[in-house]
């Protein structure tokens, strides 16, 4: 089994280094107050804070498997993922939702491969929720890992179409106070994607969509 010094070590480093510097003294007292929430895959090597180079305190970050927004529903259900959004739009006043996708996604690979059978029962069963995207990817006439990876963005606009469904986005997108935004990290070409106009393309500092 793994020894966790090198975590406690790395605790050290950071109170040194981090810890006592004026950002966590002013954020102890002031509370959080983010504008932008990010909502990414829980993959350890995609943190959306290494990637954007923000401080703490800049993102409110939510993370699950292959970063997928669920419906809106009230059935009596455990709804992580919806009541990190609620508390984020509703109770920080959230003005941008980033929906972070990534290349070599395993929950995607999951879903194209079919996963089932005991250890696998929770995360296929969420991963239903991106069955469209799995349709639309596959009916690109693509093979291989180029499927894969469209459906990882095709997953990315249905978390998009499903953050519509929260009333309480929606009506704020309406009001333009909230903006969404659908975003690809490849890891292996370490390119950025915005989709805007129907497409992917490289994220600018004037990107709109």
């Amino acid at each position: 089994m793994t020894d966790l010094s090198w975590l406690v070590e790395g605790f050290g480093r950071f109170r040194k280094d981090h810890f006592e510097s004026d950002l966590f003294r002013r954020l102890s007292k002031q509370g959080q107050t983010p504008k932008v929430l990010v909502l990414g895959c829980c993959d350890s090597r995609v943190d959306p804070a290494i990637i954007l180079d923000c401080d703490p305190g800049d993102l409110f970050v939510i993370r699950n498997v292959a970063n997928l927004v669920p419906p809106f529903e009230n059935a009596g259900h455990y709804h992580g993922t919806s009541a990190a959004l609620e508390f984020g739009v509703c109770g920080l006043g959230i003005e941008h939702i980033i929906v972070m996708g990534h290349a070599q996604c395993g929950g995607i690979r999951a879903l194209m491969e079919g996963a089932s059978g005991d250890g696998h029962s929770f995360i296929k069963s969420w991963m239903k929720l991106a069955e469209s995207a799995k349709e639309r990817a596959l009916s690109k006439s693509m093979e291989g890992r180029d499927v894969a990876k469209e459906c990882e963005k095709e997953a990315i606009l249905s978390s998009l179409s499903n953050l519509m469904t929260f009333p309480w986005i929606k009506s704020r997108v309406e009001e333009k106070t909230l903006a969404l935004h659908g975003w690809y990290f490849d890891i292996e070409e370490g390119t950025l994607l915005n989709y805007c106009g129907g497409k992917f393309e490289p994220v600018t500092q004037k990107t709109a969509c």
